[in-house]
């Protein structure tokens, strides 16, 4: 049950506090519904007119009273105080020809409960008065709100013509509701039309019973009157002003969203084994005060709906400081991380190759920074929750991942993820930037972007660990990435750019004790990051050529990349003898250009000797991610040149004259 006291203590500190969005904490005893409908009466209970409520106003989902059992209900009749459909506070709605089953008689009951009680409010005693006379479907056809026909009300039930989008024009309380299923029929149901109350009183500024807080107060005092079981709470302790505390037996639903049945705690299967052959009731298996459960679930609710909850299905992991302080998103690629906005790459005019080196350094001062920012707000002794959940049924849920940190803790570990998976990315022109990717990003790096929601869900789950926890990534992972990434012919330009950045990131990270730079390292001498970079000045060599020449295709090393993945000696000789015609082609127009292409082809090779035998050239065993980073970092290396007094070279122009191009 920790999870549940960090939801209490959360809401209690929460709760009335200036942090955004706090009026989502709902109040004891209370739901959220979406209005269809708006009904406006007297003080009275004299009706005076109606209105529908459309999809896009703000305040459409209402904040309305209920019980334990109507705000957890699935089916069936479990009616709410005050505000309901009308199938339950119609009393006109079955002899006007609703198709639903009509419960009025148990929503009469208890709002009348409420009404003769010492907690009565006025604005319910006017909303019973006004059903109590039964003309509440006649009203709203008079009105022309509910669609009739000779004064009973219409089914919508959609035809074959329907089904091939051949829609007939339809009355506007049907395009508000959402459509089911009865047995082989797809109907609407006016009687699914939820109703929501306004009671005009003179100089009564909040009309509508959803918004008024007296009668919010009013509800939790009579509810609180009608409880009865007490018992031992397993969350907060036993005795509350010496007597034990009232238990809750229903536990709320729609935690995610308006429409989710799922359940946290569950114990109404008594004639199942939920429980027994363990416990001879239900509260011994778990005990929960009326109080605690309510503010938990609804504080867990309102964590759900903020920025930092990633939702992927029915899937949703939340990260939140108790007292509600701000904290970074576990989940958020480092740009979104960083307040400073995105990294550009460097520029010919303002960035030198030689200076491509201090991006890790500007990179670990804005994150130091953004670091510092947090901290400032957050205590080193102070809670963070990192809670995950899914459900494999419409009616249960589960808690999949659950871990308290202190913050400082949280913070390091979350600086750890960026710090070792830095790497410059690139996921489309108007995002480039120098940290790491997102869990669903890596996602779709290592199983496409067309990957199934279960694989998508699995995989962000295996990543939650290495992100909170600190362990090594997945190294199945890390290679699927890679493997991927040398395919580069089954890629959209722009995606093969955002999969390699993302590709490099993951090897980066995993093999993080080789200490590898985000720069062009000169003195690395390791097999496959020397293969990396002769593909890469392959690439530049040829590439320059086709410019010049006004052609627009892929270079020999763009094609052959994955072969010379697997086999890269055999292949070099393949894209070295395919460069022949290109240096031709070079060596009349850009003399300079090709001298030092080819002076650096000839030192790379020359690295190779007095390598061991594993290390040599001529071993044609596949290369790893390392590969990649190699080819990564000579590539960007290549793209720019000093702007400096040796910029007066043709080589230096010649590049200048591209990247004046590109841009």
């Amino acid at each position: 049950m920790a999870w549940m006291q960090k939801l209490y203590e959360t809401y209690e500190r929460c709760a009335g506090s200036n942090l955004p969005d706090t009026k989502a904490l709902l109040p004891i005893a209370h739901t959220t519904q979406l209005a269809h409908l708006e009904i406006v009466i007297d003080e009275k209970g004299n009706f005076r007119r109606a209105r529908l409520v459309a999809k896009d106003e703000a305040d459409q989902p209402c904040t309305l009273p209920a019980t334990e059992a109507s705000a957890g209900r699935t089916s069936g009749e479990s009616p709410h105080p005050i505000c309901d459909k009308l199938q339950y506070c119609a009393p006109d709605y079955a002899a006007l020809g609703g198709a639903k089953t009509a419960y009025f008689g148990n929503y009469e009951k208890q709002l009348a409960g409420w009404c003769n009680s010492p907690y009565a409010h006025q604005k319910a005693m006017a909303v019973l008065h006004y059903v109590q006379g039964g003309k509440v479907i006649s009203d709203l056809i008079q009105a022309g709100i509910l669609a009739e026909k000779d004064g009973r009300l219409l089914l919508y039930e959609r035809t074959d013509e329907m089904a091939a989008g051949i829609q007939p024009e339809l009355a506007p309380i049907f395009k508000l509701l959402t459509p089911r299923r009865d047995g082989d029929r797809t109907i609407i149901d006016q009687g699914d039309a939820f109703v929501r109350w306004r009671v005009e009183r003179t100089g009564d500024l909040a009309t509508g019973t959803w918004e008024d807080e007296s009668l919010q107060r009013a509800w939790q005092l009579y509810e609180a009157s009608q409880r009865t079981e007490k018992g031992f709470c397993m969350v907060t302790g036993n005795l509350e002003n010496g007597e034990p505390k009232v238990l809750a037996t229903q536990h709320p639903a729609k935690l995610r969203h308006g429409a989710d049945k799922a359940k946290l705690i569950s114990s109404n299967d008594t004639s199942g084994f939920t429980f027994r052959g363990r416990f001879t009731e239900a509260a011994q298996a778990a005990g929960v005060s009326f109080e605690v459960t309510q503010k938990a679930h609804s504080a867990l609710r309102w964590l759900i709906g903020r920025k930092q909850a990633f939702r992927s299905g029915d899937q949703v992991f939340i990260a939140w400081a108790t007292k509600g302080q701000s904290i970074p998103d576990p989940w958020a690629h480092t740009m979104d991380l960083l307040s400073e906005g995105q990294f550009q790459p460097p520029t010919a005019t303002s960035t030198s190759a030689a200076e491509t080196g201090d991006v890790g350094q500007g990179f670990a001062n804005r994150l130091l920074r953004a670091m510092a920012g947090y901290r400032a707000n957050l205590d080193d002794t102070d809670d963070v929750v990192v809670m995950g959940m899914d459900s494999a049924t419409p009616g249960r849920m589960a808690i999949t991942y659950y871990r308290e940190l202190r913050g400082s803790e949280f913070l390091a570990r979350i600086q750890a993820w960026h710090e070792n998976l830095a790497w410059p990315q690139n996921f489309g022109k108007e995002t480039k930037f120098v940290g790491a990717p997102a869990p669903r990003d890596i996602a779709e790096a290592a199983y496409g972007r067309r990957l199934d929601d279960k694989l998508k869900k699995a995989t962000v789950e295996r990543l939650l660990p290495c992100i909170v926890d600190g362990v090594p990534l997945p190294i199945d992972l890390v290679m699927s990435c890679c493997r991927r990434t040398f395919n580069r012919q089954g890629f959209e330009p722009w995606e093969w750019e955002k999969c390699l950045g993302i590709a490099c990131a993951l090897y980066k990270g995993f093999h993080k004790e080789r200490g590898y730079s985000m720069a062009l390292e000169e003195d690395r001498k390791t097999r496959d990051y020397l293969y990396g970079r002769l593909l890469a000045v392959a690439e530049h060599l040829e590439g320059r050529a086709l410019y010049v020449a006004g052609e627009n295709r892929d270079t020999t090393a763009a094609r052959l990349m994955q072969r010379f993945a697997d086999h890269p000696y055999s292949t070099w000789r393949t894209i070295e003898l395919a460069l022949s015609p290109y240096k031709s082609r070079l060596r009349n127009t850009r003399g300079a250009f090709l001298w030092e292409m080819e002076k650096l082809l000839d030192q790379l090779q020359s690295t190779f000797v007095g390598q061991d035998e594993k290390e040599a050239f001529t071993n044609d065993r596949a290369l790893t991610g390392e590969f990649l980073l190699g080819y990564h970092c000579q590539r960007q290396a290549l793209r720019y040149v000093p702007d400096d007094a040796e910029s007066t070279s043709a080589i230096s122009s010649d590049i200048k004259e591209i990247q004046h191009a590109e841009s």
